[in-house]
């Protein structure tokens, strides 16, 4: 049976492919607006597992869930992401301060 919501410690974890098929990680994290509850956007994790991590904001909106390959999908590519916010692993990045604007689409809306 297939349901419209989804918990969150479900997402957390799920591959994400950008749109040249390529893997571009998994969801790390969710951010969700505190007043109105909704999911703003994804952070996504990249790296292999012997190299250090970098992680991505890409807008909620942005993710399609296909449930044939079970994994989002994204209109960008890992060269997309890295034009954008990074954090890498036990760097301390403000996921909350969106009042930076960025050229990529995909990106957080101000």
């Amino acid at each position: 049976m297939h349901h419209a919501l989804v918990p969150s410690d479900r997402v957390e974890r799920v591959h994400v492919y950008g749109r040249d098929g390529a893997k571009l990680g998994s969801i790390e994290r969710l951010m969700l607006e505190k007043l109105s509850g909704t999911v703003a956007y994804a952070v996504i994790k990249t790296g292999g597992v012997l190299s250090t991590h970098h992680h991505y904001p890409v807008k909620w909106s942005a993710l399609r869930y296909d449930p044939v390959r079970q994994a989002y999908e994204v209109e960008a590519t890992l060269e997309d992401l890295q034009a954008g916010p990074c954090e890498i692993d036990g760097d301390e990045f403000d996921w909350g301060d969106r009042s930076q604007s960025y050229t990529h689409p995909n990106y957080w809306a101000v």
